[in-house]
């Protein structure tokens, strides 16, 4: 057993800077404390069990010929047994190939080739994504609900797999992200850059042994991976696991249940609260509508404390990232002493960037840097004052896997890693986020739009679900998809449909022009039925709609 320092409030990098180290030091510290369990059903481990099956499952894997350097894919929805699946891999050198579980079967065989897999754990839920062919090139199979092969080429076992203790900038991840462009790519993440990122979470918000977690977002993100598996295993914490989809009735059931201290979330999913539940309860109430306008501080109180109940009761730590969140809702937020707190980063940075929490936090800032990471603006632009963010620190991903040019792009000529976000800086040193240098949009005589900044009002107007702004000839074009029940579709081609449908593009037209500048006026609104396309942090995969013709 590995010996460690007597643990202090602060983190030990020296002693973890690899997650091999990692496992050893929470294994050996909370060896009888619950690490997981299911909501809903039966499963979970203490520390001091998950280290028994973890290393039974490597032992087999050594024996196959899975050796350091070998990768080993996950696919399946989120459980307790998909970190025994992780740790089963990455302590002794082997690359986990985390699979997002709504890939398609084609997304699916793509990972699995370029990444060169030979090990594959995957749910049963999910086995229908994986294609026969890619099935035929895989060494072993392994159903990770019961740990039982599913297939085996036993031609393909090795005698040369060694497993060995990996180093700090040893490969210990490679996640494959379509982002919003639809490029797939593999960035590569060492144990450093994972470990670091633990360090910067204990840094910025210390949880404790006595925390629960309620795992929602999917585990193969890096968010989720890194706040909510590697985190809470630095401390000793708990995760819960739902066994089914976290649809909102089975949802709030589960937070009743469990009661969690720490949520981690997208945007879009405290946006829908507030849209479709908060301000609703406020317009119906006479004494609460005057609140829209004013927020007043007591009122906003109540309700906040009302929100923390549905959350269980307990919440104290309720992280918000993957996407930027509408500053409406985190004024109201703020006001209502919810316990939010904001964190910026990407797949490429492990994720966390920066952090606002606390007194330090501000509507619409991202906040301040976390420890260890240095941002700045590159080429800023002195009339606005915005410039793209970009970054170092030991969280920074090696590379895009077997792709040196993109790899070559994603950095400035001295080693900064560019995010593609603009933004500016306030006095403090918040940073504040205007949009992605990709969607930003240049206007007839030169102006930056912003369409998040549009799409932002936009969403704010009742019955609104989402939206993106595109250019279309010059012009800007409002895709807009409302809630399931503001029009119905059964009625579509009929003479009442198309009434409500330019009714709507009407009042969209208004209220947007009259709240945005001149230079982001939108000239038509285009009604779509179906949802938007999202990637694993709910961001709109906008590149499949540059083109798409609503009603």
């Amino acid at each position: 057993m590995m010996k460690f320092l007597k643990r202090t409030n602060y983190f030990r990098e020296a002693y973890v800077d690899t997650l091999g180290k990692l496992y050893d030091y929470a294994t050996a510290f909370y060896g009888k404390r619950r690490m997981s369990d299911i909501v809903d059903a039966e499963g979970g481990y203490t520390y001091a069990e998950f280290k028994t099956k973890c290393d039974g499952i490597s032992r087999r894997l050594t024996q196959f010929g899975i050796g350091a350097g070998d990768k080993v894919a996950i696919l399946s929805q989120n459980m307790p047994n998909w970190a025994v699946a992780f740790f089963a891999a990455v302590p002794l050198g082997r690359v986990a190939v985390p699979i997002l579980p709504e890939s398609s079967m084609n997304e699916v065989t793509n990972i699995l080739k370029h990444s060169e897999t030979k090990v594959l754990f995957v749910s049963r839920k999910l086995f229908s994504n994986v294609s026969e062919e890619v099935l035929s090139s895989l060494t072993l199979v392994i159903d990770i609900e019961t740990f039982e092969e599913i297939r085996r080429d036993e031609d393909k076992f090795t005698c040369d797999g060694k497993a060995m203790m990996p180093m700090p900038d040893d490969t210990a991840t490679i996640i494959y992200t379509s982002g919003t462009t639809g490029n797939a790519k593999g960035v590569v993440l060492s144990h450093r850059n994972l470990t670091s990122c633990v360090h910067s979470c204990y840094d910025a918000q210390k949880r404790s042994k006595n925390d629960r977690w309620l795992s929602i977002l999917p585990m193969s993100h890096t968010l989720e991976m890194t706040l909510g598996m590697l985190y809470p295993m630095y401390v000793g914490a708990c995760v819960y696991y739902m066994s089914k989809p976290p649809v909102p009735a089975l949802l709030l059931k589960a937070m009743r249940v469990v009661r969690p201290t720490t949520i981690l979330c997208v945007p879009l999913i405290i946006e829908k609260i507030y849209r479709n539940s908060i301000l609703p309860t406020i317009r119906k109430s006479r004494f609460l509508s005057w609140m829209e306008t004013d927020m007043n501080w007591l009122l906003c109180r109540i309700i906040g404390m009302k929100l923390k109940r549905t959350f269980g009761g307990c919440v104290s730590f309720f992280g918000i990232g993957g996407a930027k969140l509408d500053t409406e809702v985190e004024t109201f937020l703020l006001k209502a002493g919810f316990p939010y707190a904001i964190g910026y980063g990407l797949t490429e940075t492990s994720p966390l960037l920066s952090y606002s929490v606390g007194r330090t936090r501000v509507p619409g800032s991202i906040g301040l840097p976390v420890r260890g990471v240095s941002l700045k603006l590159h080429n800023v632009n002195p009339e606005t004052g915005e410039g793209e963010i970009i970054a170092k620190g030991p969280n920074v991903m090696l590379g895009y896997y077997k792709d040196p040019e993109r790899t070559r792009q994603a950095f400035t000529e001295d080693g900064w890693f560019k995010t593609n976000d603009l933004a500016c800086v306030d006095e403090k040193g918040k940073y504040f986020i205007r949009g992605r240098l990709s969607n930003m949009i240049l206007g007839p005589s030169g102006e930056n739009i912003y369409p998040e900044e549009i799409e932002q009002v936009i969403n704010g107007i009742d019955d609104v679900n989402e939206s993106i702004i595109v250019e279309r000839g010059g012009k800007l074009v409002a895709l807009v998809n409302f809630n399931e029940d503001a029009i119905d579709w059964n009625q579509e081609g009929e003479d009442e449909f198309f009434r409500k449908i330019e009714e709507y593009k009407k009042r969209v037209l208004s209220i947007v022009n009259r709240n945005v500048n001149r230079t982001s006026q939108v000239s038509n609104v285009e009604i779509l039925k179906d949802p938007f396309e999202k990637t694993a942090t709910r961001k709109i995969r906008r590149f499949k709609y540059r083109d798409t013709a609503g009603i």
